[in-house]
């Protein structure tokens, strides 16, 4: 086993990898930016370095990272998501460095980062896909071509990348030109490459995962799945575990998928096969993402697998620790994740100082964050600042627990996504599991909340009233 590992990443992910670190007895290493310097990874860690220059730049330095870890006697990095976590040069920089790369090989990062190949691998296992273009389109004369010939709606997809950057759902050859225009350009700043393929769009799915380890003694087994239907703009806000409504031979069949899949790069570590399954019950392959995903707590709190100490012993070399038939999906699990958003403002990022903190607590609740009081979120990161995360024997319980809560969590000082997740936990459709990708259009109810009030807000309204009251 290891005995230092450099955390190559920030917030909710770098403490969720200290703790895993500090159960195996592996001293850990953070990285920090100068405005990142308070955070509470940084005094968890053993040790903690400034990286640079600027807030996001350090973290994007692998040649820096690398040469930090070779010389505070680092055996390895865990990348976390985000950040460096899908990029084959650097997992290739550690790799001839002498540094274990926390992940799958170079090779396993560089297919599947591309949309494309992934799906032309999954062609040759005989997985099913979107039906869309043979390879990346070339301009506009095969991007009209593709959508006369299979008909609108479609879906303009970026070749790399991810997070749902570039995506674009197009409904007319009016649409097409200027989505092309501007997902090539969002594609080319966020992954260095602008190119793109088309697929047709299918209305309303759902978005199912399934979550493998893989080691590399040939091993490779499922966790289940998670259903991720619930997002804004392509980006998960809720995530179950599991599906409510795969039955047991979909399960089976689906995950047999995933797994071919994974063989078929010869994939080692944790990873995630991405489906979309429509509403007659037809599943297609859309990718797989290479890394620990943000949302791996529902799967944890189903399993009872600590799926960031498996990636460490599997990058150890050790074999898989249960077999599939060992894995049983024990209740059901909901992860909300707590981001300083605005949701009736378009989820418009927030900034500004926590004044008041309290988590809450009880059977059953998880808390995944790095904030607290006075901390002050900054404008450079990803706006998530916490994942709460509940597990109940049933679905009715566990919305129930997640509801409850949510009315605990007290997160003051600036604009988060809590009173939206409140609205929805008491919503019929969600309570009663009735939801897909379109959700949110289709309840725009969901968006009429009262927000929080500020304590201090409350006492200023109190003494009014009473100043009114008096006045009488």
């Amino acid at each position: 086993m290891f005995k230092k590992i450099l955390v190559a990443n920030r917030g909710e992910i770098a403490m969720r990898i200290i703790r895993a670190c500090r159960e195996l007895d592996i001293a850990t290493v953070a990285i920090y930016s100068e405005a990142d310097s308070t955070g509470i990874y940084v005094k968890k860690a053993d040790e903690a370095y400034l990286v640079g220059p600027g807030a996001v730049q350090g973290f994007l330095d692998g040649e820096q990272i690398v040469n930090l870890a070779r010389r505070v006697g680092a055996d390895a990095i865990h990348p976390g998501y985000g950040f460096l976590a899908e990029n084959a040069q650097f997992a290739h920089l550690c790799q001839i460095s002498g540094i274990i790369f926390i992940g799958p090989s170079s090779q396993a990062i560089r297919l599947l980062g591309n949309k494309v190949k992934a799906r032309e691998l999954a062609k040759q296992v005989d997985v099913p896909i979107v039906p869309g273009t043979d390879g990346s389109v070339s301009g506009m004369e095969d991007a009209l071509a593709f959508c006369r010939q299979a008909g609108y709606p479609v879906m303009i997809k970026t070749c790399a990348g991810g997070g749902g950057r570039g995506l674009r759902v197009v409904r007319s050859d009016q649409d097409l030109w200027d989505s092309m225009e501007s997902s090539s350009r969002e594609a080319l700043s966020a992954f260095g490459d602008g190119s793109l393929f088309l697929e047709q769009y299918i209305e309303r799915p759902h978005h199912i995962e399934f979550q493998i380890l893989a080691d590399r003694h040939g091993n490779v087994i499922h966790l289940g799945e998670r259903d991720c239907s619930i997002q804004r703009r392509h980006q998960k806000l809720i995530e179950i575990a599991p599906s409510l409504i795969l039955t047991p031979r979909l399960r089976a069949e689906m995950a047999e998928a995933a797994i071919a899949i994974a063989r078929a790069v010869h994939y080692d570590n944790a990873g995630t096969v991405e489906f979309l399954l429509d509403q007659q019950g037809q599943y297609y392959f859309i990718e797989m993402n290479p890394r620990i995903q943000v949302e791996h707590t529902v799967t944890e709190q189903i399993t009872a697998i600590d799926l960031v100490r498996s990636q460490i012993s599997i990058a150890a070399g050790l074999p898989v620790e249960v077999s599939q038939d060992e894995v049983t999906l024990q209740g059901h699990a909901i992860q909300c994740r707590i981001n300083a958003e605005d949701p009736r403002n378009n989820f418009a990022p927030a900034t500004g100082t926590i004044t008041a903190y309290l988590s809450p607590g009880g059977i059953g609740v998880r808390i995944d964050g790095a904030v607290y009081k006075d901390y002050i979120v900054p404008s450079f990161y990803d706006a998530l600042l916490a994942k709460l995360t509940v597990r109940g024997r049933t679905w009715d319980e566990a919305v129930s627990r997640m509801h409850r809560s949510l009315e605990e969590f007290v997160l003051r000082g600036v604009k988060t996504t809590i009173p939206f997740m409140r609205k929805i936990m008491t919503e019929p459709d969600f309570r009663a599991g009735r939801f897909d990708t379109s959700y949110l259009e289709t309840h725009p109810e969901v968006f009429k909340y009262d927000d929080d009030v500020e304590p201090e807000d409350l006492v200023l309204a109190i003494s009014a009233a009473i100043a009114a009251y008096e006045g009488l």
